[in-house]
This record gives structure tokens, sequence and C-alpha cells, in this order.
């Protein structure tokens, strides 16, 4: 995408600016590296909910389906936060922010669509339960379950509302709280 705007000369009126027909040295690492952070973010975002379903008993499938369909709004809204705010990179003066706000916006959208929409959820499908496969020679890794909530004891149905209800306020020396017994 970079190389079709900035050096093909795609959207120079659109954005403002006049090709010079390169993009900036140090653009495509430092965009790899911004890049895989986010992306694994929400990898470890989406694949932890995965994991926790598995766990839980569900089938990889059904807990695939039901973890990209939980976790869509967050995933979507946090992409367009960034696509928004990347976007308007693309409105500087400069042309290496340009390159900049147009380089990020767009791989977020990629990832955020293509990736987190179409790709993880068939790719983890399709792989079943070998998404879980470890190789034998790691093995020696701690094996790392979720937490699963303790039934030992029963849930109270006020949520323990009753004994706070029964109890004096506790007293603060805070300046905002003097003169409050009154």
């Amino acid at each position: 995408m970079l190389a079709l705007v900035f050096q093909h000369h795609w959207a120079e009126s659109f954005l403002g600016f006049q090709s010079n027909g390169t993009i900036v040295s140090w653009l495509p690492l430092f965009l790899f590296v911004v890049l895989f952070g986010l992306s694994m973010d929400y990898h470890v975002f989406i694949l932890s909910r995965v994991r926790e379903a598995v766990d839980g008993g569900e089938p990889t499938e059904t807990a695939v389906r039901r973890t990209i369909a939980v976790t869509a709004g967050v995933v979507t809204s946090a992409a367009i936060v960034m696509v928004a705010v990347f976007s308007i990179f693309g409105t500087l003066t400069q042309v290496s922010m340009k390159q900049l706000g147009v380089g990020l916006a767009f791989a977020v959208l990629l990832d955020a669509t293509i990736v987190r929409g179409v790709l993880l959820p068939t790719t983890m499908t399709l792989l079943g339960e070998a998404n879980w496969w470890l190789p034998r020679w790691l093995q020696w890794l701690p094996q790392l379950a979720a937490e699963r909530p303790s039934t030992s004891r029963p849930a109270r149905v006020d949520g323990g509302r009753s004994e706070a209800k029964n109890r004096p306020p506790a007293a603060s020396n805070t300046p905002f709280n003097v003169g409050a017994e009154a």
C-alpha cells in the first residue's frame, strides 16, 4: 500500500502531497515492530479466550466461534480507534508522517478485518485439536491452564450486602469527611 500511494503517486491529491517516489528508509522496520506488537497483543487476547474455553471442555470449533463472537466488539472498537488516530497522521504536512499514518492505518484495518475475521478463525477451525499440539522437544515447558472458580463455597444471593448494611461507616480523617456526621 505504501508503494502504491507514495511511490506510484496514488492519492497524491487526496492526501495533499507531492511524491518524490520513495519511502522513508526507517519506516518499513518501524512499521513491522509496531504492527507486530499490536498484532500479538490481540492474538494473545483472542487465543487465551479460546484456550480457556477448550480447557473448560468445549470443542475447538465451538470455542473459536464463541470467542470470536464475544471478542469481536472489543477488537473492532480498538481497531476503529487506531485506524482513526493513524489516519489523522495522513493529514500532516511532513511526508514521513503521512507514510507512517497510511501504513499503520491500512495494516490495522487489514489485520482487524482479514486476519482476525477470516484467517484466524478459519485456520483454527481447520486445525482443530492440532492448535494445541506441542512438539516433544518442548514438553519440558510447564502446562498452564486457566483458573477455575471454586465450587466449595456457595455464592451469596444478596452479594454480601446485608453485612455491609448493618455495619457502621468507617471513620475517615480526610478533610472531605469532616463534619459529615453533623
